[in-house]
Parts: C-alpha cells; structure tokens; sequence
C-alpha cells in the first residue's frame, strides 16, 4: 500500500482538511518532485502541489506526498501492484492535473475521478502554470475547458461573435 502524505497551513492546533474550494476557483495540482515546478510524470510524481486559481488570483491548498513512485520505465515493480489509484483517490477534488506525461491506464482512471489531465511538453515553474492557467480563464477558455468550468461550478462567459460577418 502507498503512503500518502498531505501537507496544509492551518491556522489552528489541530489537522485540519484541505479547505472548501473558494466560490468560482478551480482546483489543480501539478506533479512536481521539488514543488517549485512542473517537472514530473504523473506515475513517478513525489509530490502533487495543489493550489485554487481564479482569474484574479491563486491560493496553495496543500501538497499531496507518495512514499512509492515509479521510476518512469513504465514497468510495474510486482503484478498487481498498483500506485495509481491512492494518487488519484488524493487528488479527487481537483479539476485539473498538470504532468509531463500519463499512461493511457492511469489517465482513464483520473478522467472517471472528473479530473482533467493535461500533458504539458517541457518543464516548467509551478508560477508559470499559475499564471498560464489564469490567462485560460480570463480569455475565452477552450470548449473542453469550459465543460470542466461548468461541473465545477464556475461560470464562464461565452465568446461572443456578434461582431462577426
């Protein structure tokens, strides 16, 4: 069995869990291995940073930690032996995952989670996704986008054509 750890601020003594979901923020995570980029696969990810955007603004949430992870040969350690399904029962919640890269097994499991992955080709900082993620929401978001937009609750204005001939 994975071990998951979760990292949060709280502001009191005890744990607390992962806050409520600000009214009109999306929820991501971004597989990273040191929290200060997109630099990981989803299998051999060590740690998920999870944040809430809106167009305005952004917020860390938690970081989701895996003591077991893939060393990105996409060779499984022991039949049966499956790292999958504790990330993405941790990630549930989140709207987007961003990753360099996952398997066709593992990206069907986060999709029926309602969770949407994007590969993204090159590294990048976790700030650059942010902000890339916030430009998605203020300018007219893609179709698929806007479907994820719509069940997570955030309202989102349609492109307009009426100036168009």
């Amino acid at each position: 069995m994975t071990a998951v750890r979760r990292l949060s601020l709280v502001t009191d003594e005890g744990q607390a869990p992962a806050p409520e979901r600000p009214k009109g923020a999306l929820r991501i995570a971004i597989a990273t291995q040191d929290m200060k980029g997109l630099n990981a696969h989803f299998g051999s990810a060590k740690l998920f940073a999870v944040y809430d955007v809106t167009p305005e603004s952004w917020n860390f949430v938690e970081a989701v930690g895996f003591g077991d992870v893939s060393d990105e040969s996409g060779k499984h350690k022991t039949e049966g032996d499956d790292r999958i399904t504790p990330k993405v029962e941790a990630l549930k919640g989140c709207h987007l995952l961003f990753c360099l890269a996952i398997g066709g097994p593992s990206a069907a499991k986060v999709v029926s989670a309602k969770i949407h992955p994007i590969k993204v080709p090159q590294p990048s900082s976790i700030d650059e996704v942010l902000a890339r993620t916030q430009t998605m929401l203020k300018t007219a978001p893609p179709p698929w986008l806007r479907k994820v937009l719509a069940e997570a609750g955030v309202s989102v204005t349609k492109p307009s054509f009426d100036d168009e001939d």
